[in-house]
């Protein structure tokens, strides 16, 4: 496929330098702002929605089938920057569902049938990063990389290690000191991974990884978080998919939980390209909730009123805010890991979304996470705890009146409930697995839905009066 039509751009708006595909940048080198990855649209068979809804029931041979059976890749005409289709990693990421939640609805006050779950947890590694890591790795491939590396809170850390051991690279993460979820840790250490846990939080992963990447070019890293804009371009198909699941109508409100902001930033991105393409006609208000202990999006914009600008953002306001953070000793500290990140790398993009998509950002406490991940599983499907940050936000936002009661709703799952499975056991029985290696006493349980296995003895009377029966029962039956 030729890719005279795709090439990278600068999103400064005094900048705009432009790149080939070709090239590896984590940023301008001009003037160090985020890229943006762009087409000549002009030059390319404009994209119809009918091209793609066919390719749903492909059975996933070689070649075109194999891009075909990608939730990602069978939208390729709207992310056209490769050379060839051999060029494409793919591993049958992103067919994943968008899932009515009519019992949710009604628990949250919502109207059954205006509330959707987009569940990404049915992705190969149970995460959205899987959408972008299929783009970033075929970009990978097209540049002649063969050394991989990210920076993770987790679910990152696992993608790119699955990616990697099924396509031949050398895959390397980084992970802060004990600021991992053992179900995602597990998942890169299986997969394989050169595994570096870094004496410190995930900011300070990035910053390490970064520099390995940029400054020492010699040791042939290419960089594979959402800073790169090839990630960003995979993941705009989480959209698409909510589209075509909708028969291509678009919804009211996207609400997405908010930690490095690659989604909000790649769904900003996505309703540009398809409302500059004439395939909609509207476009959704965006809503990204960030946990209160890791807000940085949430105060810069609801609290101190910073905007996109046109692209002329106040970088001086968020150094400010990065450097209370130093001062006060402040580091991003929540029960969701996925979205424990201080020093958002996406934020100009976050923003630029928000203006786009007259967005709002709003932030939820760990245990209104927590209920929220518990009714998710009582009510849908299981989540990891960031995951629910976007059903608690928009549960919030109709109590406020933002979201109105019939307003279409989309929140993305972002997820499995099992990246997590410490979290739920806590939520449901107190026991905290990680105090139980420190011989600390467990707690009660306090959740709203907590379900608490209950003892039993190894007795068929108490066995029965513990399912409600009569133990008469058990005298009848024993006849």
């Amino acid at each position: 496929m030729p890719t005279d039509h795709a090439y990278q751009q600068c999103i400064h708006p005094d900048c705009g330098a432009t790149f080939s595909v070709d090239e590896v940048h984590v940023a301008c080198p001009q003037c160090g702002s985020l890229l943006d990855v762009r087409y000549n649209w002009d030059r390319l068979v404009t994209p119809k929605w009918d091209m793609f809804e066919y390719r749903w029931m492909t059975k996933g041979e070689h070649g075109k089938g194999a891009l075909d059976f990608s939730g990602v890749w069978r939208f390729r005409e709207l992310m056209p920057f490769y050379h060839k289709y051999e060029d494409v990693v793919t591993i049958g990421e992103g067919r994943t569902n968008l899932q009515d939640a009519r019992k949710l609805a009604r628990h949250i006050g919502h109207t059954p049938g205006k509330f959707h779950l987009q569940y990404e947890g049915l992705n190969p590694t149970g995460s959205f990063k899987d959408n972008g890591m299929t783009a970033a790795f075929t970009h990978a491939n097209m540049v002649g990389a063969d050394k991989v590396a990210c920076a993770s809170t987790g679910n990152t850390s696992a993608s790119l290690a699955m990616f990697a051991d099924m396509a031949g690279f050398k895959g390397v993460v980084f992970i802060g000191s004990g600021k991992i979820a053992y179900g995602k840790l597990s998942q890169a250490l299986d997969y394989g991974a050169l595994t570096l846990q870094v004496q410190g939080d995930f900011d300070a992963c990035l910053r390490r990884v970064k520099q390995i990447a940029v400054e020492i070019p010699q040791l042939g890293i290419y960089l594979m978080n959402s800073v790169n804009p090839f990630r960003l371009e995979g993941q705009k198909a989480i959209m698409f998919r909510v589209l075509e699941a909708r028969g291509w109508n678009v919804p009211d409100w996207i609400i997405v939980p908010g930690g490095n902001l690659g989604n909000c930033s790649a769904f900003g991105k996505a309703f540009m390209e398809l409302k500059e393409l004439g395939l909609i006609d509207r476009v959704p208000r965006l809503a990204v909730i960030q946990a209160t202990g890791a807000n940085p999006l949430y105060t810069l914009f609801e609290k101190r009123g910073l905007r996109w600008n046109g692209g002329r953002w106040d970088k001086d306001m968020r150094n400010a805010l990065y450097a209370e953070y130093d001062d006060q000793g402040i580091r991003a500290h929540t029960i969701a890991s996925a979205i424990e990140i201080g020093r958002p790398v996406n934020l100009s993009k976050a923003l630029r979304a928000l203006d786009y998509m007259d967005g709002v950002v709003r932030e939820v406490d760990d245990e209104t996470i927590l209920e929220h991940k518990a009714m998710v599983g009582r009510y849908g499907f299981g989540c990891e705890p960031a995951s629910a940050a976007s059903v608690a936000g928009a549960h919030m936002l109709i109590d406020e009146g933002i979201i109105n009661k019939d307003d279409d709703v989309v929140c993305i799952l972002t997820g499995h409930q099992l990246k997590d499975p410490d979290a739920t056991v806590k939520y449901h029985t107190g026991i905290d697995m990680k105090a139980i290696q420190e011989q600390a006493p467990h707690t009660e349980p306090h959740g709203k839905l907590s379900n608490t296995p209950v003892p039993v003895a190894d007795d068929l009377t108490a066995i029965v009066e513990a399912l409600g029966g009569d133990p008469s029962l058990v005298t009848a039956a024993l006849r």
